[in-house]
């Protein structure tokens, strides 16, 4: 089956784009070698001839029926006046003229997307094409539209074409998807880029909670979306309430929008509409007399002299705004004071003849077709522009005209990139360069995406993977002077760093307050938590509505508004305001407090004392009193009793490895060599009693001096024994105990081994009890003659300490257990150092009549 003719295909594409694009080119069946429009439209435009021509869609009037607008006028100027300089400029484009074909969208969608058709397709109701449909299409590329909205449509259907197009000032960030805008372009960031600013804004002054307003097409809608979802990723706020502003006046819709406004408790309203939008709301607003609001407005409204009435603001001074950057076009009012209108070429002109008329008040004719005739004075075409006080030569903030320039010229360096191509090291396929006469327009794409160039005012012009120009934006603030005017000041700058993060710089002290502080304003759902607090989500609300919850103990929060509170270190507390961790307190026996005082005054007073009875004794050791009482064994005792009262030393302060090893062994050794010591004395007064009897004698050959010497080495020895195998086996040791208080950290000294402590305790009790045993059997012996009533009852005390320090031991926390372990000590030390030297102390130094042989024996008569 053959393919079908050219000429039927041709036709099938003519029906499908006649029925959605009634203006659009298309094959005549009976003419094949022709083209001819399906319909015939006018559109209000300026024309330059060349050799290459650049398209222009520029917004000139808000309706085909309605005045021109000034400032918009001079956008499509200033696109004339960078090709007339780049015609002039020898380095660029050299021995190539650039033409241009500037249309007038007139603000509706429609209008903008046929003239773009026009622009890529031509206008002429018929021309002769090559066999082939191929050649040099009439444009090589657009530098707009507009509006978002717009130049989401004409990329749609141009884009097809690998059409490039540029704009100045369509911001949508959805513009950036690569894949379904593959040949658009622009010199404005987009609003990614400008929401990450305002919200830069918004953390600079603690405004987090804010209410957002935007318009009902892609650029609103779309700024809607970033602006929820980047808002939450910074962590930077939270919308009080989001609001879709209608395109047409709703009164109703309105009222409501601003009684919501009022009624919020967001004191920030930011603004993401058009010009139309905003003065619609604003109406509303002035009705209602809404104030104290601090408005933020965007790259459409930052600038808008529309709004800088009187009238509106006493309620927008002080509006703070995200710009396009400024710029400075050298030359480019001389070139404005030459404009003067064409009559001679019909309506190629009629953007120039009909601004003359608004700028001159006159009209020319006959009216160009399309446009109605208005009436009045005629004009003469030798009107003097420099003698008109006219906002169009006001160049003093040169903002989206300068999008404008940096938009041709990325186009014109694009070109002359792509002309400079040496044959044979070219981009395309076979390494093949483009040329003035095959040119097509996605090859000029490829060269448009390495544009780099820097303008005459010092700003770098490139484009990145995805068309977007490297973005700054200037910060505006509206400013009402006191004589009525208005003043639109330039108070910082968002950029973007090497780090691909934005950078806000403001001069604070330049930037008007409208709120009687004069300081910016406080607009948050809750307070900010301090310190020491944390923010406890309120349910069902936004995440910046919170209430401020004291953190628990051990926790801290050491910035403002913590989500959530940290738990301090191991060895460290939360201070009183939980703001930062402070060590924990420690606590052990300390010598500088009371009880530790206490106990050492009292270890040492026992000590001193068995000093001082050691001193006693050696100095009446030659009396009978010393003599009978087995003099040896009471120096021996005394040294055990000071060691006992020394050791106790050793449980106060903090613990340490060496000290926990050695109290206990200390303390153990100690005592059973006092223990010993009262045993073998006790044996010795019950054998010395037996061997006064007659037959008795014997008795005394098994507790001679070196006997009794052996027996307490021994049974010390055993405990020694005992201390060495504790040790070595599960040694005591330092211990930081945080389980009686949690704030506290208690140090103590762990046993080690429970049976090891309780194998010497055990033993101190053995020997204990069997001196009880033996002094209570001999307890009835003479006064005079033994000691058994002083040894039973010194070891009565004895027991009945110890037998009551178990229990509270294991009862007692932290520090006081030692405390407990001391006291017992020095009670038991005490008990035996009273009951046994105190009598004889007493003797020896108030009755010295009664430390006599002769006394003594006396009294031994008696008993007998």
């Amino acid at each position: 089956m053959g393919h079908l003719p050219n000429t039927y295909f041709g036709l099938s594409v003519c029906i499908v784009s006649a029925y959605f694009f009634p203006f659009s080119l298309c094959l005549s069946s009976s003419s094949p070698s022709s083209c001819k429009l399906q319909k015939d439209f006018h559109l209000n435009e300026m024309h330059g001839p060349g050799d290459v021509v650049l398209g222009g869609l520029f917004e000139v009037h808000y309706t085909s029926h309605h005045q021109t607008d000034v400032n918009i006028t001079i956008h499509a100027m200033t696109m004339a006046f960078a090709i007339d300089e780049i015609n002039r400029n020898s380095n660029l484009l050299p021995n190539v003229t650039l033409g241009y074909s500037i249309f007038d969208n007139c603000g509706t969608l429609l209008m903008g997307l046929s003239g773009a058709i026009s622009l890529s397709s031509g206008q002429e109701e018929q021309f002769e094409l090559v066999e082939d449909c191929s050649g040099i299409p009439p444009i090589i590329g657009i530098v707009g539209d507009h509006y978002s909205t717009f130049s989401i449509a004409i990329s749609n259907v141009l884009g097809l074409y690998k059409m490039p197009i540029v704009s100045y000032f369509a911001t949508c960030s959805c513009l950036s998807d690569r894949q379904r805008f593959p040949t658009f372009f622009r010199t404005i960031p987009s609003d990614a880029f400008q929401v990450r600013a305002m919200i830069q804004i918004l953390k600079h002054f603690g405004w987090t909670w804010v209410g957002l307003l935007v318009s009902d097409d892609d650029y609103g809608l779309h700024v809607a979306q970033s602006f929820q979802s980047d808002l939450l990723q910074a962590g930077g706020g939270c919308l009080a309430y989001l609001e879709v502003l209608p395109w047409d006046s709703d009164p109703g819709e309105l009222r409501r929008i601003v009684n919501l406004m009022k009624a919020s408790t967001a004191r920030v309203v930011i603004v993401f509409a058009h010009e139309i939008h905003m003065i619609q709301l604003m109406e509303e607003v002035v009705t209602q007399n809404v104030t104290g609001l601090q408005w933020i407005a965007s790259e459409a409204l930052a600038s808008a002299t529309v709004l800088q009435t009187p009238r509106l603001m006493a309620y927008l001074s002080g509006t703070l705004g995200i710009a396009i950057r400024r710029g400075e076009i050298p030359g480019l009012r001389e070139f404005l004071l030459k404009i003067h209108p064409d009559q001679g070429h019909n309506n190629e002109n009629n953007m120039v003849r009909q601004f003359w008329e608004y700028t001159f008040q006159c009209r020319f004719e006959p009216a160009p077709a399309g446009w109605t005739d208005t009436g009045g004075a005629l004009c003469t075409g030798e009107e003097d522009m420099g003698n008109m006080d006219t906002e169009f030569l006001d160049l003093s903030s040169l903002r989206p005209e300068y999008n404008v320039y940096k938009a041709v010229y990325a186009l014109a360096y694009a070109l002359d990139s792509m002309l400079r191509c040496e044959p044979g090291r070219g981009p395309f396929s076979r390494n093949s360069c483009a040329t003035l006469q095959t040119l097509e327009p996605w090859q000029l794409v490829h060269y448009l995406e390495n544009v780099n160039f820097t303008t005459s005012f010092g700003d770098e012009v490139s484009f990145d993977s995805n068309g977007d120009v490297l973005p700054i934006y200037d910060v505006m603030n509206w400013l009402w002077l006191p004589d009525g005017r208005t003043k639109v000041q330039n108070v910082g700058d968002v950029k973007r760093s090497a780090s691909n993060k934005e950078v806000l710089t403001l001069k604070e002290e330049k930037i008007f307050w409208n709120f009687k502080s004069e300081k910016p304003p406080r607009s948050v759902c809750s307070e900010s938590c301090p310190p020491g607090t944390r923010m406890a989500r309120n349910k069902g609300q936004p995440v910046c509505c919170f209430t401020c919850a004291f953190c628990s103990e051990g926790k801290i929060s050491n910035k403002t508004n913590s989500l959530e509170c940290i738990s301090c270190p191991e060895d460290f507390w939360s201070s009183p305001q939980r703001d930062h961790c402070v060590p924990k307190k420690t606590e052990f026996l300390s010598y500088h407090e009371p009880l530790g005082i206490c106990l050492t005054t009292a270890s040492l007073l026992g000590t001193f004392i068995c000093v001082v009875v050691l001193g006693i004794f050696t100095y009446h050791r030659s009396t009978p009193m010393v003599r009978a009482n087995n003099s040896e064994l009471s120096f021996l005792l005394l040294v055990s009793l000071k060691l006992c009262f020394l050791c106790s030393l050793l449980f106060i302060g903090r613990p340490r490895l060496w000290t926990c090893q050695l109290r206990h062994a200390a303390f153990g050794i100690s005592f059973v060599l006092c223990v010993s010591c009262i045993l073998v004395k006790t044996m010795v007064v019950l054998a010395v009693f037996k061997a006064s009897k007659p037959g008795g004698e014997a008795s005394l050959k098994w507790f001679g001096v070196m006997q009794q010497r052996g027996t307490v080495l021994v049974l010390t020895s055993i405990q020694a024994a005992i201390c060495t195998a504790w040790l070595v086996s599960a040694s005591p040791s330092p211990h930081k105990n945080t389980q009686y208080h949690i704030d506290k950290i208690i140090y103590e000294c762990v046993v080690g081994s429970t049976i090891g402590f309780a194998v010497l305790l055990g033993y101190i009790g053995l020997l204990a009890i069997l001196s009880f045993l033996i002094a209570f059997l001999a307890r009835n012996l003479p006064d005079n003659f033994n000691e058994a009533k002083l040894i039973t009852f010194s070891m009565l005390i004895f027991c009945a300490v110890w037998v009551a320090f178990i229990p509270a031991y294991i009862n007692s926390p932290s520090k006081y257990a030692d405390a407990v372990e001391v006291f017992a000590i020095l009670a038991s030390s005490f008990g035996l150092l009273v009951a046994l030297f105190g009598p004889k102390c007493y003797l020896m130094l108030l009755r010295p009549e009664r430390n006599t042989k002769k006394a003594i024996m006396a009294r031994v008569t008696v008993k007998s």
